[in-house]
């Protein structure tokens, strides 16, 4: 059995709570949050007894014996010290994503969580979704023949964050998936964007100069509403994805391109989330022909992703065996990949190069 306590139960610390509290090898010792009306609702929400800690302080979880994980689901800004905080007590450790703001300190976790022996683990939910395992088999068996570009779509009409912007709030979903299926990593990155709502010198919520917005850079500094993101991986493929949070089209989509066919993966569709179109080209002199196309719906394991999560966490604790497929080695690449796209979009969409 696994003592853990959740660390903030804000709009996806509450499912964490739920996971956790259902499952059958975890025992939530605590819930910590800062807002004691948010506490008030989870112990109705949940029907808490009294044996459940709820506190408004981190530190009372030192009074907790036993007590071997937290699950992090706090704003960004702190996570590198409420993680460091936590490995230095000795408990494993599951944080929301992305893992700190900063590589450097997300590298320095890592370490610490290794030589701690401890289980550090980053919750990309998406990497736990059955349509991106199927996905990844499909690409990887080469049914795609070959790979050609990717492209993605994420947008919606808030929540506005205030903290970061829309890369940092939206990108890293598509990103892991778009690594994961091609098992790769971009080695450079371009991204431009656009602020209408929170530039600098501007209330939070107020409007744009001009109907088109300020395009993003040094000169222009605020939290962008719009980026559009290019990644450029090793053997030339190229992914594009188009991020916004003040769209009412909301869209959560994502495919990749090859000769033989498109595996495209849209959350939003109810009953096809997975979809491999076949089709490629003959060609009869000048010409180039469609054949062989036709429509394949694939096949979907079912279970909660977030569910799959807190069983990774749980099992890797149980077992000592880091969590490979979101590790906070996984959440460090994917933190570099960010801040390389910042200093992109902050240089107007100069490529930014990783090393």
């Amino acid at each position: 059995m696994t003592k853990i306590a959740v660390i903030g139960v804000g709009r996806w610390g509450v499912h964490l709570l739920r996971n956790f509290l259902a499952y059958p090898q975890a025992d939530v010792m605590a819930v910590v949050d800062p807002h004691p009306e948010r506490l008030a609702a989870v112990k109705q929400q949940f029907n808490l007894t009294d044996k459940v800690l709820l506190t408004t302080q981190w530190s009372d979880l030192q009074k907790i014996p036993g007590l071997t994980a937290v699950a992090i689901a706090t704003p960004a800004t702190t996570h590198y010290a409420l993680i460091k905080d936590a490995l230095c007590q000795g408990y494993h450790v599951m944080a929301e994503k992305p893992l700190t703001l900063d590589p450097t300190e997300c590298q320095e976790l890592c370490q610490l969580a290794e030589q701690r022996q401890l289980v550090l683990m980053v919750d990309h939910t998406y990497l736990f979704h059955p349509a991106v395992e199927q996905g990844q088999t499909v690409v990887q068996a080469g049914k795609l023949g070959e790979l050609r570009y990717g492209y993605a779509t994420r947008t919606h009409l808030g929540p506005v964050r205030q903290d970061v912007d829309a890369l940092w709030d939206l990108a890293i979903h598509d990103i892991a998936i778009f690594n994961n299926w091609l098992g790769q990593v971009p080695v450079s990155v371009q991204a431009t964007g656009t602020v209408w709502l929170q530039g600098e010198g501007k209330e939070a919520g107020g409007r744009g100069q001009g109907s088109g917005g300020e395009i993003l850079n040094q000169d222009s500094p605020g939290l962008a509403d719009l980026v559009w993101v290019t990644l450029i991986y090793p053997d030339g493929f190229k992914a594009y994805i188009h991020l916004c949070w003040l769209n009412p089209d909301k869209q959560r989509r994502l495919a990749v391109v090859g000769s033989l066919g498109t595996l495209i993966f849209d959350e939003m569709s109810p009953s096809s989330q997975l979809t491999l179109l076949h089709g490629e080209f003959e060609r009869q002199g000048n010409l180039f022909l469609p054949v062989n196309q036709s429509t394949e719906v694939l096949e979907l394991k079912t279970g909660e992703p977030l569910q799959r999560v807190c069983d990774r966490f749980i099992t890797s604790i149980l077992q000592n065996t880091p969590p490979a497929i979101s590790s906070g080695r996984v959440g460090t690449e994917l933190v570099k990949i960010l801040s390389a796209l910042t200093t992109s979009l902050n240089q107007g969409g100069q490529p930014a190069f990783l090393k």
